[in-house]
């Protein structure tokens, strides 16, 4: 072997000599190595698509007129630098080549060298970052994030085509230079943005994010998050600053509505009750720390709710929305105004003054104003609506002061100028609070009584005209220790604080458990039971169904239940009233009208009403024979119940005189202490079952 043949064959680089006719003469080994081919096999072989299946750069079939040999023989021109892909058994081997001619001494190409090295590893860490980069590409382009990129050293700064559109430009549209983006800066968030450089760049952090605002070509300014990484040099200076602007505007959007939702009442404007609380307590901080007094104005609308019962929702909503206009328009700036719900609003008064005295008639004098605005008409579409407020003021400090004490102080007060006749303003006292505290009591003294069993059922004989036993009316009496408490000391509360809703359907129960149990007794199975039912128990949309639920459970008759309401049902929603009076008559049950002639009688509600009797008030019954238009009244009743064909009752029978007026005039059913008290429902049960009936 030749000193030439032997550097050849240790050439760190693949050579194959190309005869003029494009025939291979000769291969070194590391050719050989590459081609995946012996020297046999390649010695002779032509540079033919037939003998080869090279590929271009891009993956593409390289046709025979490229091959380099075939080049360089057809050009006489070197070829350096091409990068082609040998397609073999185990895959495609890439190869970076360089081929030159060599010239006979006609000048004429003798033969050409083909030198290559294997680049397989570059081309396929190069595809690799040809695919991240167009990854990255699409999602840049897919992305509302906008990429900036700061050489630290330089000073150069890059912003791409989203960064500027972010801002409402075109890319190129404005001066691209280092300085744009500070020049776009919030002047607010310029000296944040300078405190945060000095202490992140000399931090040795490499991660960053923070907010700020840049000025939209509208010119109005656009909350981004940036967030990025700093890139440092090998002792930990800061050289390049790169990453991604957010735009905010949809968030800090959402974040506001939300809350809006959470702070502030949708139908006004106002802040709402969790607003008011979270701000009472800076109020108390700050009183406590200035020594001032505030004061808590607690604010009702009088007769809103027949308002929205007379009129609809639609005009309820209209008048709440001109009531916070003018407690707008007549409060401070700093003072808060809030509405708590319904028809309630809360106005808090800062800074009064440096005493009690002082503090009250500063407020006096707001709530004047205020009384004023909103005890002007109202023009509700195109009626014209007068109304007036009840205030009620309660002064603090900020020393000791507990929030949830401060409105019901409040709200006490304003329920006090309610009871002195609307449209006034009325201080807390704290003899209101020994009031609150004694109703409390009472309250959780009834819910212990109802839980215990302590409301007993009473039962007053009802009688017709010959004396005979027809009915009952059942009477509830509170067995509170060693006393019993008629209803008058109770009812009336039970209707105010919610619990004449459990109190009723106690007695409801206890009534048709005694109706079941009279069913199988000869004369207690003919009567009927009357019990009283409260306008309140009438104003629940389920209490049909709750009735026939008890009648399934304790299986009384329905047709001998008769269920007694006084006029002021009348005063309700008459529609929803009238449904639910008809949906427990359709199941049977019966309905009496109590206290007939004292209320909002009207010979409407006798037509209109599913009604089965008529009561007439004891207060005409007791002037019998005294008032001769007690009589007449008596006597018209009786006669109007004839027309109507219902039953008639009175009530209140004492006098012998009395029953002798009634039963000549017509009265079918009589009931009062002459024949017979109230007595507990067993014994009405022992004196007149079946075994000893009683009569009158």
């Amino acid at each position: 072997m030749s000193r030439l043949d032997a550097l050849h064959e240790h050439l760190p680089a693949g050579v194959v000599v190309h005869g003029a006719d494009g025939r291979i003469l000769s291969a070194n080994r590391l050719a050989q190595e590459l081609l995946g081919r012996s020297e046999a096999q390649l010695l002779g072989l032509e540079a033919s698509s037939a003998a080869w299946q090279l590929l271009r750069e891009d993956g593409s079939v390289m046709p025979a007129d490229e091959f380099p040999a075939n080049r360089v023989l057809r050009t006489g021109e070197k070829l350096a630098g091409l990068v082609a892909g040998v397609a073999g058994p185990d895959g495609v081997t890439w190869l970076l080549c360089n081929a030159y001619p060599e010239y006979d001494e006609a000048g004429l190409p003798r033969q050409v060298v083909v030198c290559f090295t294997d680049c397989t590893a570059l081309k396929r860490t190069q595809e690799s970052l040809e695919k991240s980069e167009k990854r990255l590409r699409l999602v840049l382009k897919g992305s509302t994030d906008a990429p900036w990129d700061w050489d630290l050293v330089s000073g150069e700064v890059y912003y791409s085509e989203r960064w500027w559109n972010m801002l409402g430009y075109r890319a190129g549209e404005e001066s691209a230079d280092p300085g744009a983006w500070r020049r776009m800066l919030h002047p607010d968030d310029d000296p944040m943005i300078t405190a945060y450089l000095a202490e992140l760049l000399p931090s040795g952090r490499d991660g960053y994010s923070l907010e700020f605002r840049l000025r939209h070509r509208d010119g109005h300014y656009v909350p981004v998050l940036s967030r990025g990484y700093v890139l440092r040099d090998s002792s930990g200076r800061p050289v390049r600053m790169s990453g991604v602007n957010t735009d905010l505007t949809e968030r800090k959007r959402t974040e506001r509505r939300i809350y809006e939702l959470a702070y502030f009442d949708h139908l006004t404007g106002l802040p709402n009750r969790r607003f008011l609380l979270e701000e009472l307590e800076h109020v108390l901080a700050r009183g406590e720390r200035s020594g001032q007094y505030s004061a808590l104005l607690y604010l009702d609308l009088d007769n809103f709710k027949l308002l929205n019962d007379t009129m609809g929702h639609d005009m309820g909503d209209l008048l709440l929305r001109q009531a916070a206009q003018r407690l707008r328009a007549t409060v401070r700036h700093s003072d808060e105004l809030a509405r708590l719900g319904g028809d309630e609003f809360v106005v808090v008064l800062e800074g009064l003054g440096g005493t009690p005295a002082g503090a009250a008639a500063e407020a006096d004098r707001v709530v004047g104003k205020i009384l004023a605005a909103l005890g002007q008409s109202y023009q509700l579409g195109t009626v014209l609506f007068r109304s007036t407020a009840s205030i009620g003021i309660a002064l603090f400090g900020g020393h000791g002061t507990n929030i949830e004490t401060l409105l019901k102080q409040a709200d006490l007060a304003m329920y006090r100028a309610k009871a002195d006749g609307r449209g006034v303003a009325r201080f807390f006292d704290p003899s209101m609070q020994d009031a609150a505290d004694r109703r409390a009591a009472f309250e959780a003294a009834m819910r212990d009584g109802l839980s215990l069993g302590q409301f007993r059922l009473f039962c007053q004989p009802q009688f017709d005209c010959h004396g005979n036993l027809t009915g009952g009316e059942v009477l509830v009496r509170w067995q509170r220790g060693a006393e019993l408490l008629g209803p008058d000391h109770f009812i009336g509360f039970a209707e105010e604080s919610g619990l004449i809703l459990p109190l009723g359907e106690h007695v409801l129960k206890e009534s048709c458990r005694a109706l079941a149990r009279w069913d199988g007794d000869a004369t207690l199975g003919q009567l009927k039971l009357a019990v009283n039912v409260s306008v309140h128990q009438m104003r629940d949309p389920e209490f049909p169904e709750r009735v026939a639920r008890i009648l399934d459970v304790t299986g009384a008759p329905p047709g001998r239940l008769y269920l007694e309401l006084t006029e002021s049902v009348f005063a309700e929603d008459v529609q929803e009233i009238t449904r639910r009076m008809f949906e427990l008559r359709a199941r049977g049950i019966c309905f009496a009208l109590d206290d007939f002639g004292t209320g909002y009688s009207s010979l409407a509600y006798l037509q209109r009403f599913p009604l089965s009797a008529l009561k007439i008030d004891r207060s005409f019954v007791r002037n019998l024979g005294i008032d001769p238009g007690s009589a007449s009244i008596v006597e018209a009743i009786i006669a109007l119940a004839r027309k109507f064909e219902l039953e008639i009752v009175a009530e209140g029978v004492e006098l012998e005189a009395q029953r002798s007026f009634l039963t000549h005039g017509g009265c079918s059913s009589l009931q009062g202490f002459l024949l017979g008290r109230p007595v507990p429902m067993a014994e009405f049960e022992h004196a007149y079952s079946a075994a000893g009936v009683g009569h009158a």
